[in-house]
């Protein structure tokens, strides 16, 4: 292949994942997928992305904006991800590119996905239609970091996001945390919220901050958010148990008094606690929720992606049990002296066992400095 024809690939590979990347925080649980088709000649005539999951897929979608159907005769379409082989609720695509007079079909990466996994390209070459995967791989990889993990794993892609001082305080030695990062960062915390199935915190910061946890700076999805409250005792007025959200909430508790009523509907409407969320109970381990049990049962409620708001108990415990696969760390240019340690005692104790993060990135956002790292 020559490098003219590869760089071709590219670019129109590179617009197929920008479409994608559009429906970030509308398809959870199917991936983000991007399509463009383009004729014999090398014109654009079409392109499509998934928009909304239960919706029409990208294949579709290309398929459908293409006005002159003459032109689909010899033509290449650029998929970030390998068309669905099975029926879901659409029809499979794999079938549909199948039954069109087009000569080529370029895969960013196959579908991790077992109800597919090379199945999809298999019928497009029994149909005769040649194929390529691999085109930009690794950023379609990065696009669809949720989707792969919890198609992989089983459980949920686990976000830890925090915001210190130049000097490693997340708080004040009062406990004041407000506000460490600037505006812009928060907005962009608010644009995650709204791309993430669920955002998570302890107990001790839902007693300590009241959040709300929703989207409010931006427009976009409102993530479910689960709150860790093992004995069962946080105040049922507080935000994310008492606003026009709470049936978004998710209690993780370890109380088996807790879930009695959630058996019996009437039982739990009239119960004093009436809680319109969802209480999962979990295993108790040393003395806290199982997280780990806790993130494979989100993980089999379709929750692909959590990002963790924590304070320094839940994100030191989370890496300490190498539960984080993702961490962002807003560095504020500020000094504090004293207070509370963004983390602490997560079982290093010499430089051979220190935690070295991955595909390290660094950004200016505002003032501050946000590290992106994976464990």
């Amino acid at each position: 292949m020559s490098n003219q024809s590869l760089n071709m690939d590219q670019k129109w590979m590179l617009e197929a994942l920008a479409l994608a990347s559009k429906g970030k925080g509308n398809v959870s649980p199917n991936p983000l997928v991007g399509c463009v088709i383009v004729s014999k000649k090398g014109e654009k005539i079409g392109q499509g992305y998934h928009k909304k999951f239960g919706a029409a897929h990208a294949e579709v979608n290309a398929v459908n904006s293409v006005k002159n159907e003459e032109a689909l005769k010899g033509a290449t379409v650029y998929i970030t991800l390998e068309p669905c082989s099975h029926h879901g609720k659409t029809p499979p695509c794999a079938e549909l590119l199948a039954k069109l007079p087009i000569a080529k079909v370029v895969v960013a990466m196959k579908d991790p996905n077992p109800k597919v996994n090379g199945s999809g390209l298999r019928i497009l070459k029994n149909a005769g239609i040649e194929t390529e995967v691999g085109i930009l791989e690794k950023e379609a990889e990065q696009l669809n970091e949720f989707f792969i993990h919890h198609q992989t794993v089983g459980r949920p892609f686990i976000t830890l996001k925090f915001a210190q001082t130049i000097d490693g305080f997340l708080a004040a030695a009062d406990g004041d945390s407000k506000w460490i990062s600037g505006k812009q960062s928060r907005k962009k915390v608010h644009q995650w919220r709204s791309e993430y199935d669920a955002v998570l915190v302890g107990r001790t910061t839902t007693m300590a901050d009241n959040p709300s946890l929703t989207v409010r700076h931006i427009k976009g999805r409102q993530p479910k958010r689960v709150i860790i409250d093992g004995p069962f005792e946080l105040p049922r007025t507080l935000n994310v148990f008492s606003d026009k959200h709470e049936d978004k909430t998710i209690i993780l508790t370890w109380n088996k008094e807790a879930s009695k009523d959630e058996a019996d509907p009437m039982l739990k409407m009239l119960s004093q606690n009436y809680f319109r969320g969802e209480i999962l109970q979990v295993s108790k381990s040393d003395g806290h929720v199982d997280l780990r049990q806790a993130f494979k049962l989100l993980g089999e409620k379709s929750i692909s992606s959590i990002l963790v708001e924590g304070g320094q108990q839940l994100s030191s415990t989370l890496i300490k049990q190498s539960l984080v696969d993702k961490l962002c760390v807003f560095i504020s240019p500020k000094l504090l002296g004293a207070g509370t340690r963004s983390v602490l005692n997560i079982g290093i104790n010499n430089m051979n066992e220190i935690a070295n993060l991955k595909d390290v990135s660094w950004e200016q956002i505002g003032d501050d400095m946000l590290m992106t790292g994976y464990f």
